[in-house]
C-alpha cells in the first residue's frame, strides 16, 4: 500500500497537503478520544497507553516512524469498544461467560470501523492484535509469539499495565510493583518475553511513574468522593472552572493550593449538558504534532 498516494485518492490530489493529512490523523483520534468517554473510569487510558508504547518503543531503539505509529496505535487500539453495551463496559461485577464475549469482539469490531479510514492500515496491527498472547491464548484469532505483529506486542502489555493500575468500578489500581509482578509472571505466556523484559525495567527505574495515575503530561486523575480517581483535568484549565464526574455526575470545583489546581467538591450535581462528552483538542493536537512529522512526511 502506497499510504500517500491513497490518502490524495481520497482528497481527489495528488499530492494531499500536509494539513490534509495531519485532519486525518487529528479525526482519528478525536473518534478515539469520544469511544474513551462512554466510560467514566477511563478517564486518560488512551493517553496513558499511548504514552507507554512510546516510551517502550523509543527504550528499543525503533525506527521514529515505528514509535510514531505504535503510539498511535496504543491511543486507537479501543476504538471497537463502542460495540460493547454499557450494561457491561460499566459492569461492577465480575463479567459472566457471555458477557466476555461480547468483550473479545471489540478487536475485529474496531477494524471493521476504521477500516475505510485513509489512514487506518497505521493502527490495524495494535487494534486487531493488542489482546493475542504469545501462547495462543488471546483473541480474536489465537496468534501465537511471532505471528503477534510488533505494535500488537507493545501495546498489549502497556494495555494491560494500564489496566491493572487504574481504578475500575469494582477495584482499586494496584500498586506499580504488584502490576509489574504480574507481567513478570507471564512472560513468553501472556506477554512478549523482549518487550516485556525492557517494561519491567523502565517500571523498576520508577520510569513508568509519571504516566500511571495521569490523565496528561504532570496532570494526575483527581478524586471523585464516590468513584475515586475519576476527574480529569486539562492543561490550561483555569482556577474555578466545574468539573464533573461522569460516573456520578457530582460537581467539583478547582482551586489552586500549593501551585497546583486540585478538585474540592460542590456539593452539587452537573446538569446533563455538563456532563457531555467532549474532546480533549488541545492534547489531541499535540499529539498530532509529536506524530505527524514521522508518520507523514
Amino acid at each position: 500500500m502506497n499510504l500517500l498516494k491513497d490518502i490524495g485518492h481520497y482528497f481527489g490530489a495528488a499530492d494531499p497537503s500536509q494539513d490534509h493529512r495531519e485532519d486525518l490523523l487529528r479525526s482519528l483520534l478525536v473518534m478515539a478520544w469520544m469511544v474513551e468517554a462512554r466510560d467514566p473510569y477511563t478517564g486518560g487510558h488512551l493517553w496513558r497507553v499511548s504514552r507507554f508504547s512510546r516510551l517502550l518503543a523509543s527504550e528499543m531503539d525503533l525506527p521514529a516512524r515505528d514509535v510514531a505509529r505504535i503510539s498511535l496505535g496504543g491511543f486507537l487500539h479501543d476504538l471497537g469498544k463502542i460495540s460493547v453495551p454499557d450494561h457491561i463496559l460499566n459492569k461492577k461485577d465480575r463479567l459472566s461467560d457471555e458477557e466476555y464475549a461480547v468483550i473479545k469482539t471489540h478487536p475485529d469490531v474496531g477494524w471493521r470501523m476504521l477500516a475505510g479510514h485513509p489512514l487506518a492500515k497505521l493502527a490495524e496491527a495494535a487494534i486487531r492484535a493488542h489482546h493475542e498472547m504469545p501462547d495462543g491464548k488471546g483473541y480474536p484469532r489465537g496468534l501465537r509469539a511471532g505471528e503477534i505483529p510488533l505494535d500488537a506486542r507493545v501495546v498489549g502489555i502497556c494495555d494491560a499495565f494500564d489496566a491493572m493500575t487504574s481504578t475500575r468500578p469494582y477495584r482499586r489500581g494496584m500498586p506499580i510493583g504488584k502490576a509489574l509482578a504480574i507481567i513478570e509472571a507471564h512472560l513468553g505466556r501472556q506477554f512478549d518475553q523482549v518487550f516485556g523484559e525492557r517494561f519491567l525495567a523502565l517500571g523498576k527505574d520508577g520510569m513508568l511513574d509519571h504516566i500511571v495515575g495521569h490523565s496528561d503530561e504532570g496532570i494526575p486523575l483527581q478524586e471523585c468522593l464516590m468513584c475515586g480517581p475519576t476527574l480529569v483535568l486539562r492543561q490550561g484549565q483555569q482556577a474555578g472552572e466545574p468539573i464533573y464526574c461522569r460516573s456520578c455526575s457530582g460537581e467539583y470545583a478547582t482551586t489552586l493550593e500549593a501551585g497546583k489546581l486540585v478538585a474540592r467538591p460542590t456539593g452539587k450535581t452537573g446538569r446533563p449538558q455538563d456532563l457531555e462528552p467532549d474532546a480533549d483538542n488541545e492534547l489531541i493536537a499535540r499529539l498530532v504534532q509529536e506524530s505527524a512529522h514521522a508518520l507523514l512526511a
